[in-house]
């Protein structure tokens, strides 16, 4: 039977625990409730511990990312939920992504609807990030930042080094999970307007976010970050050419050096691809064990069924 962890990432949301704490443990009164507390300076601690929650502080702020990866380490259930604690995901909806689990998936998130993001330049943004990691990962991503989501721990865990400790963590595991060949699923939701005021500051963690987005995708799909790159330097290096030839009757410099970085820049893609594959070696060996293994059980059904039929 699956067992249920939930983290939630804390910091001062003493109000948003009284009202959210008793939701999860009314529809998941089996489940192990980790909040954990990141340097908080209101009373979130004695809220969490007075309403059954068990507690894990940081002596400091570190960070959301770095809450998940301290929640991820505590979490003893098979399942791990992380969910906001701020009022915006709803508990019915944890539901929905374990079911995705039990289908098949190693991780579900839950997909915020169009209209219920808090502003319109965040949906946009959202959006262009969302367009731009699918390119990067090959697959269909509907909302790359949500930090609703529900996995499976054992799977989590291997990519705790790669996550940072602010708060695009939910970008690295995502991006993470399609490299190494898991199934991610994506359920819509209603994110509710959150109580209390964003942590997040557009401009100042949307330029931050958009630049961990380009360091992200050198380390996880290198080459379509450099082989563009490396056919832009090309293309510009040859009209150059033809530019100086048709004007000046010459070879230029800059047609020289843009030739050098398109090369440079396709070597270093290359090289970059067969360090990003050293990341994956020991989660492929897993998962072809796991393959091993439910083969293994398929069989071994398949055999014990024919036995009943002939017997």
């Amino acid at each position: 039977m699956e067992t249920i962890s939930i983290v939630l990432p804390c910091l001062n949301e003493a109000q948003n625990l009284t009202k959210l704490l008793p939701k999860l443990t009314a529809a998941y009164p089996d489940a192990e409730l980790i909040v954990v507390n990141d340097g908080s300076d209101d009373n979130s601690v004695q809220v969490a511990t007075e309403l059954g929650a068990k507690v894990v502080s940081h002596a400091y702020r570190m960070g959301n990312g770095a809450a998940i990866k301290t929640g991820a380490r505590h979490a003893t259930g098979s399942i791990t939920i992380f969910m906001d604690a701020d009022g915006q995901h709803d508990p019915i909806d944890i539901a929905r992504l374990i079911a995705k689990l039990e289908d098949g998936y190693e991780m579900a998130v839950g997909a915020r609807r169009v209209g219920t993001q808090a502003s319109f330049l965040r949906r946009v943004a959202n959006a262009f990030y969302n367009r731009l990691a699918t390119y990067m990962v090959g697959h269909q991503i509907d909302d790359l930042t949500s930090g609703f989501r529900a996995v499976r721990t054992r799977h989590f865990r291997k990519f705790l080094y790669l996550l940072p400790n602010g708060f695009s963590y939910p970008t690295t595991s995502t991006m993470a999970f399609f490299r190494a060949g898991f199934p991610v699923a994506y359920v819509p939701i209603n994110a509710g307007i959150r109580e209390g005021k964003s942590k997040i500051k557009l401009l100042r963690d949307g330029t931050r976010f958009f630049i961990i987005i380009l360091k992200i995708g050198s380390l996880f799909s290198p080459m379509k970050l450099f082989l563009p790159l490396s056919f832009i330097q090309f293309v510009l290096g040859c009209w150059f050419y033809l530019y100086t030839y048709i004007t000046a009757q010459h070879f230029s410099n800059v047609s020289i050096i843009l030739f050098l970085a398109s090369i440079t820049t396709f070597l270093i893609g290359i090289l970059s691809e067969q360090i990003s594959s050293l990341h994956y070696r020991g989660v492929e060996e897993d998962r072809r064990k796991l393959m091993r293994s439910s083969n293994q059980t398929t069989s071994n059904t398949m055999i014990e069924n024919d036995r009943r039929k002939t017997g």
